[in-house]
């Protein structure tokens, strides 16, 4: 699963890509170093909220827009990825009660 600085960063690329601007573009508008947008878009660092309201600003969405990530949800793979971490976790009796769960939503 994404971290939230993760779902961020993709979020702001997003909307930067939507608004046809490259990094370098978006970065100097901001006035960040463009180093700094990138580790923000792959979820490596986390921009203060003075660079959020810019970022808001600049790409002309409500600070709340940046994180909506509903439209992200896991595909297949990171759900079954989640499921099997989870199930790594579960003793024999846990086990036994998901298996027949599953069963019960499958059939």
């Amino acid at each position: 699963m994404k971290t939230t600085k993760e779902l961020l960063g993709s979020r702001i690329k997003e909307i930067r890509k939507l608004r046809k601007l490259s990094q370098e573009e978006l970065s100097e508008k901001i006035n960040i170093d463009p180093k700094h947008l990138s580790r923000i878009e792959v979820g490596r660092g986390f921009p203060s909220l003075d660079t959020l309201e810019r970022l808001a600003d600049v790409l002309n969405v409500d600070i709340k827009d940046l994180f909506e990530f509903s439209h992200k949800a896991p595909s297949q793979r990171e759900l079954k990825e989640t499921l099997n971490s989870l199930l790594k976790e579960a003793d024999e009796e846990r086990l036994r009660l998901v298996v027949k769960i599953i069963k019960a939503v499958v059939r």
